[in-house]
């Protein structure tokens, strides 16, 4: 077991400045011009492909990387440049993550490098769980998949919401139900290869904020896989499918579905990603107190904006703080008792929604304008308490896990 430290090492120390440098010299400077074309910036995952970053041997080594904070540590800097642009370089990362938590090796060896591509032609992945009436709430997911054994496939029917990537990713991953009996347990996930015919994009949203990353629907109109792209197998699948048959009629204990394994595993990911939003407006708005003057002095020697950027600061130590333990407990086998990843993602989305308000209320009027990026930093936060789980959702799995009660 990795000893755990607050001190990063030689070889973090030197990723993070390296990752740094990227966010501040390619993706800040890009990041205005990719939020108003509300498109995906093609050009700078390039770029970061080119250097490495977007890579599966960047984020292998992060993820592997035995104290638990290489990924953590690469989140929060690469969203310090840009919550859009960051989003838009490691959504393909959860597409990955659904098929490391779920996959056999063969099936992690075969698709992830196909999620990837290379400098030359950077291809992306989408992970498809959310659908119109079922969010929050995955026992309503109506997508269905039915094995058709004379030909050893599956076929998938449906329509999948609020996809990163949806539509325009080379593989998709896609959460589907294969026992509706079973509700959120007879879940399972399944490779959509790239060309596959019945798969489309449908509707791309417009959003408040993180407008540089595509988020889509994606329709599922009899689309046919082979039996090797369900993620575990099928032999694996039946046998968990039995177990929470018994389970359920005995009215036993709760079984993770597929979904739910994949956000489990990211949740402290994207609490780091709040971090680094939240670290870019509160220095914005540092720098601004320093220099801003009002009735002949910095505001910042008033203690009302001092006092704010004091609670800002400590709020997102804290936060981090809250992300590196959740990160070492994953790394290193420890169970989440007290549902420490969902805390973590909790007290670090709220964070980035309350520092990013108050670096706009500290800028003023010039808080409110896209001339400063605090307006955007503020839209893109937003996010943070919605997507891989609401902050309501947070504080559920805390309050289920502490009590050990099915509250609802």
């Amino acid at each position: 077991m990795a000893e755990f430290t607050m001190e990063l090492n030689d070889e973090q120390k030197e990723v993070r400045d390296w990752l740094h440098g990227f966010a501040a010299d390619v993706i800040r400077p890009a990041a205005a011009e990719w939020d108003e074309r509300e498109e995906t910036p093609w050009p700078v995952i390039q770029e970061a492909a080119k250097v490495g970053i977007y890579s599966l041997d960047f984020y292998a080594q992060q993820y592997f990387d035995p104290t638990g904070l290489g990924i953590p540590m690469a989140m929060e800097e690469l969203f310090w440049g840009d919550a859009g642009i960051a989003l838009s370089i490691v959504g393909t990362g959860l597409a990955a993550v659904g098929v490391l938590a779920n996959g056999t090796e063969e099936q992690i060896g075969t698709w992830i490098p196909q999620m990837y591509g290379d400098a030359n032609d950077v291809k992306v992945a989408a992970f498809c769980s959310s659908e119109p009436d079922a969010g929050s709430d995955v026992a309503s997911m109506r997508t269905r998949a039915v094995y058709d054994e004379a030909k050893d496939e599956w076929v998938l029917n449906g329509t999948k919401t609020w996809a990163t990537n949806g539509g325009i990713a080379n593989v998709h991953v896609v959460v589907a139900v294969v026992d509706p009996e079973l509700g959120s347990k007879g879940h399972a996930s399944f490779i959509v290869p790239p060309n596959t015919p019945g798969l489309s994009q449908g509707q791309k949203f417009k959003k408040h904020g993180i407008r540089a990353s595509h988020t889509a629907e994606v329709v599922l109109d009899n689309v046919r896989v082979p039996g090797s792209c369900l993620l575990g197998g099928k032999e694996k699948l039946d046998q968990r499918l039995a177990r929470a048959r018994e389970r359920a009629k005995a009215g036993g204990e709760r079984v993770k579905n597929a979904a739910m394994a994949t956000f489990e595993a990211s949740r402290p990911a994207v609490g780091a990603m709040a971090v680094g939003t939240a670290r870019a407006a509160y220095e914005v708005a540092l720098d601004y107190a320093r220099t801003r003057e009002q009735f002949g002095r910095p505001i910042i020697d008033n203690q009302g904006v001092a006092f704010q950027l004091a609670d800002m600061r400590t709020s997102i130590d804290a936060a981090r703080l809250l992300v590196w333990r959740a990160s070492w407990m994953a790394i290193n086998g420890k169970q989440f008792t007290a549902a420490e990843g969902s805390m973590s993602k909790l007290f670090a989305s709220e964070t980035a929604k309350k520092v990013t308000a108050q670096a706009v209320q500290i800028l003023g009027g010039n808080g409110y304008t896209r001339e400063y990026p605090v307006e955007r930093m503020h839209r893109d936060a937003a996010i943070y308490t919605i997507f891989e789980g609401t902050s309501e959702i947070q504080r559920l799995v805390i309050a289920r896990t502490l009590s050990g009660m099915s509250i609802r």
